[in-house]
């Protein structure tokens, strides 16, 4: 939790660095969107497929630099009797923009919860992407990497789609 409570520090001390925000539809959007993926590790022996929700509210530092807050819904489909059950991340994100049309890479960093999962609330999660952008939509590959307690890796590998919604 000191590492979660660290990197929204990091972003709210980047982001306001003794400046006014001024959010308009050309630097700031809510993004919404799917994904799917494949467990992987530990995570493969109890779940065959996921599917997923992705929200996101992206704030550009520059052109090429935007970050943000992260959430949605991961859920796991169980396989061989065992239950079906999700995570809801809460994070923060970080995106690098080669171009204003293009490449990409960023990270998510946060805390995710886990839900039908018994003696285990969650824990620290990270999922890098990278994908290509333009104006409204991203599609992007990711690892999500969710180191739970009781030393319990819930590991992902995916694609996504999300769509920006100008405010």
């Amino acid at each position: 939790m000191k590492k979660v409570i660290l990197v929204f520090s990091f972003l709210i001390a980047t982001v306001s660095n003794g400046q006014e925000l001024d959010i308009t539809p050309q630097n700031s959007w809510f993004k919404a969107g799917i994904n799917a993926g494949i467990p992987i590790g530990d995570a493969a022996d109890f779940s065959s497929f996921t599917v997923g929700l992705d929200l996101r509210g992206q704030y550009l530092v520059n052109p090429n630099f935007g970050i943000g807050i992260a959430s949605g819904y991961t859920h796991f489909l169980g396989k061989d009797g065992a239950d079906d059950f999700g995570i809801i991340p809460v994070g923060g994100f970080a995106r690098y923009y080669f171009k204003q049309e293009g490449l990409f890479i960023g990270s998510d960093l946060g805390y995710a919860f886990l839900t039908n999962v018994d003696q285990n609330s969650g824990g620290f999660y990270v999922n890098p992407q990278i994908g290509y952008h333009n104006k409204k939509w991203n599609i992007y590959g990711y690892y999500q990497h969710t180191f739970a307690e009781n030393s319990t890796d819930i590991q992902t590998i995916g694609i996504g789609a999300t769509y920006n919604i100008m405010f």
